[in-house]
């Protein structure tokens, strides 16, 4: 699965949670925070997945803080499919 976000429709965490949760389809459910995140990201959804965040830098920019600690649940998302020894894996790319 490749889900694509775009860093001139995010300029918010609010905005984020909105477009992830139309990209993965879970609209009805989703918890829009970091720990929904979390949990969609490790356990909620089948792998392989290739997230491309581009126009990331303008995200960034608008997002602050709540950007670095999205990051950070993609890193970790990632490293935990690692450690899994997962053939299909989360990844994700920043353009």
């Amino acid at each position: 699965m490749i889900i694509t976000l775009d860093g001139l429709t995010i300029s918010s965490e609010q905005e984020f949670h909105k477009e992830i949760a139309i990209a993965f389809s879970v609209t009805d459910f989703y918890g829009n925070n970091l720990n929904a995140l979390w949990d969609l990201l490790s356990t909620g959804v089948e792998r392989p997945i290739d997230l491309i965040w581009k126009n990331s830098e303008l995200s960034k920019k608008n997002m602050g803080d709540s950007y670095n600690k999205i990051i950070k649940i993609f890193e970790r998302t990632k490293q935990q499919d690692v450690g899994f020894g997962w053939e299909d894996k989360f990844n994700y790319y920043l353009e």
